[in-house]
């Protein structure tokens, strides 16, 4: 077997809290409508937002047309959101600091969107060597080209790496791409299954 040189955390959900449902919350609350409404609404425009496809303008303008609501009246109403749901798990990004310090290359790859990339890049994080987001690279998990790229920028390839997420199938997609896989459970629980890969 390879060894493992590289680690790559998913964001919400491994790293921080899933914002999911808080952010559904924020947003329909800011709009006036129900959560039911918005995730609808949300559906039909997300994944492009996600992707970078459209501005978030462009989304705005997008879920409030399906929920004949006006735009809202905030330079980023999903910055605001992000940032008030924003829950990081210390302990995690402790590990992913400890293994980066003694020499393994660490990756973020996430499924975001513009303003939550520019709130992560405001934080000075300084222990991840490659950070990924779906809204720059025009992909998401669990395409398998978000995988390579990160790999690429990485210098790794998939039998040298670690990907750990909380979403099954984005675990999948990882696995397809030839990576070792780690479903989310808790800290203790991935530090254990880094070590029988040799990691930490």
């Amino acid at each position: 077997m390879e060894q493992v040189e590289s680690v790559i955390f998913d964001w919400g959900g491994v790293l921080i809290d899933d914002p999911a449902l808080g952010l559904v919350k924020f947003c329909a609350e800011a709009l006036g409508v129900s959560e039911e409404a918005y995730t609808r609404a949300h559906g039909k425009f997300g994944p492009d937002f996600q992707k970078g496809l459209i501005p978030e303008e462009a989304f705005w303008a997008g879920v409030c047309g399906e929920l004949r609501r006006p735009k809202p009246d905030v330079p980023s109403l999903w910055g605001s959101a992000f940032r008030s749901v924003y829950s990081p798990r210390e302990e995690v990004f402790s590990l992913a600091r400890q293994l980066h310090e003694k020499g393994t290359k660490i990756a973020l790859l996430s499924n975001t969107e513009a303003p939550a990339m520019r709130y992560f890049h405001e934080q000075g994080y300084d222990m991840f060597d490659v950070p990924v987001f779906s809204c720059a690279e025009g992909a998401r998990k669990p395409e398998r080209r978000v995988y390579e790229l990160t790999l690429t920028r990485l210098g790794s390839l998939p039998e040298q790496s670690v990907f750990v997420d909380d979403k099954q199938q984005y675990i999948d997609g990882a696995r397809d791409a030839g990576l070792h896989t780690i479903l989310f459970k808790d800290v203790d629980q991935v530090r254990a299954e880094l070590a029988g890969l040799g990691v930490g």
